[in-house]
């Protein structure tokens, strides 16, 4: 409420300080505007449209991600064979593939959901690489003493020691991936709430620009909670160790 509160006053008194409000529109006119939004079709087939993209961009970078990263944090030959290319490609920022992808995919919805794939594959890769690496090696040493195999060892030590990082990595990968679709949206897409922001913009409607902006929010937090709901269970025994 506090933020609202700021938020009406310096939209409704034209504060600047440096920054300036005086375009800014207030609340009451933004939550108008959402109310307006939310009584037409298309503005949930924007919503739609992302959330399909994230659905499928995510999906893929997470079996692939994971699989990476287990066979990079197990494998030395394949970790100096993979890993040089992911820390080359990661810091390339989704705006930056966005020429490639459009020279790639036939279509407008592949580039996106490539340049969305590509913002969540680096961090799950990453983080259960670090979580491969980080499980003891005494529990590893302990289990060959007694006889376990290298595939039990590996479902039974590595993967359950490894899971509170994969877990992490997938949180993050859920929140980067937003970054990087509507980056994409932006620039090649006709749908979606990132289109939407931008065209709200290109056509002069701030209201609507803050409306776009709070979607974004909202699904971001709404998705990303979803991933710690659905992992939630995975992590049980971590739980009951405590």
């Amino acid at each position: 409420m506090a933020g609202l509160a700021c938020w009406h006053y310096a939209s409704s008194s034209g504060l600047t300080l440096y920054v300036r409000f005086e375009l800014v529109p207030g609340p009451l006119k933004v939550g108008q505007a959402l109310i307006n939004h939310l009584q037409h079709a298309a503005f949930y087939l924007h919503v739609g449209a992302s959330l399909r993209r994230i659905a499928i961009a995510y999906s893929l970078a997470a079996g692939i991600g994971i699989t990476l990263g287990l066979l990079m944090g197990r494998s030395r030959l394949i970790r100096d064979l993979i890993f040089p290319y992911v820390e080359i490609l990661r810091p390339i920022p989704g705006v930056a593939w966005i020429p490639l992808a459009i020279l790639l995919w036939p279509t407008e919805e592949g580039s996106i959901i490539y340049i969305t794939f590509l913002g969540a594959l680096f961090p799950i890769v990453l983080n259960t690489v670090h979580g491969v690496e980080q499980t003891p090696e005494v529990l590893v040493r302990a289990a060959q003493s007694l006889g376990a195999s290298r595939m039990c060892i590996f479902r039974h030590v590595v993967l359950p020691g490894a899971l509170p990082s994969i877990c992490a990595g997938l949180a993050i990968g859920m929140g980067v991936s937003w970054f990087s679709l509507l980056a994409g949206e932006i620039i090649s897409g006709q749908y979606g709430i990132g289109y939407f922001t931008w065209n709200a913009y290109s056509i002069i409607k701030p209201p609507d620009i803050i409306v776009g902006m709070l979607t974004i929010g909202l699904l971001g937090a709404a998705t990303t909670a979803l991933v710690h709901l659905i992992t939630r269970p995975a992590l049980a025994w971590q739980r009951k160790a405590r």
